[in-house]
């Protein structure tokens, strides 16, 4: 999708006043002894706490004061309609595990776009005071009152690179299995970022994310985000991956091309 320059500006300018509501809803809630949880299943655990939902709720009403015509779709409080052909995806706390846990690696993810996916994202973690965005201008992040450009690491082999995935499980035992067969190959594997992660492949600092299970909500500030950075992000098999699902995130072409073709030949097998 491309953006009329006017119309790009507005939405930049939405996203941030979404993060920055979602920040001062989420902070006072991060590290306090009385915070508790609800488990959303019935079997295993994926807890809600009520600063996912407040932080939704305040991003979805400046939403509606701002861009009353574009459509919503958010973990907490699901799809709401829109007649722009532009979508708004939220995911108030991205890893409320280690929110609930207190590590700094859980973040808001922002993004917009149409169905063809998002074409600006913003991975921000409000502890740390660091917001990684990504718009048709390239990728910068923004921390205090100062901001750099971002751009992801340069080519290396997959025995070099470092390789990160949320849960050691990943998802199913065939996906986990796929995963290690990518992870044997490479330097350094690493686990429990959340999207965390993915702001480091657009920071230049890793070179591989991969994940299974994923929702449209947990991957489309993250892609926009790799995107401007000069990173790929597609599913395991090269299509892609803003829809959620299984999910290859890369610095470059060169080192996606190395890890899809283990994928596609392990979940194969």
């Amino acid at each position: 999708m491309k953006l009329d320059p006017q119309l790009s500006e507005d939405l930049i300018r939405v996203a941030h006043l979404l993060a920055d509501a979602a920040r001062d809803v989420i902070l006072p809630y991060f590290r306090s002894p009385d915070l508790g949880a609800d488990n959303k299943l019935v079997e295993g655990y994926d807890p809600v706490t009520v600063a996912d939902r407040a932080a939704e709720a305040a991003m979805r009403d400046l939403l509606a004061h701002h861009r009353p015509d574009d459509a919503i779709l958010g973990e907490e409080m699901g799809a709401q309609a829109g007649t722009s052909g532009l979508t708004w995806v939220l995911d108030p706390i991205d890893g409320t595990r280690g929110f609930l846990s207190g590590t700094p690696t859980w973040g808001v993810l922002i993004a917009v776009g149409d169905a063809a996916g998002p074409v600006i994202g913003i991975v921000d973690q409000p502890y740390t005071g660091e917001r990684f965005i990504g718009t048709p201008d390239g990728a910068k992040l923004i921390r205090a009152h100062s901001s750099r450009a971002l751009r992801t690491r340069a080519e290396r082999p997959l025995s070099e690179a470092i390789i990160f995935t949320t849960f050691p499980e990943v998802g199913s035992p065939a996906e986990q299995a796929a995963f290690q067969a990518v992870a044997a190959r490479a330097q350094l594997t690493r686990y429990g970022m959340d999207c965390y992660a993915y702001a480091l492949i657009a920071s230049g600092q890793v070179d591989l994310v991969i994940e299974a299970g994923l929702n449209a909500y947990d991957v489309q500030g993250p892609i926009a985000l790799i995107h401007a950075a000069g990173g790929i992000v597609t599913d395991w098999e090269g299509r892609p991956a803003h829809n959620g699902g299984r999910v290859l995130a890369a610095a470059n072409q060169a080192i996606h091309a190395e890890a899809l073709a283990i994928l596609r030949a392990s979940v194969a097998s």
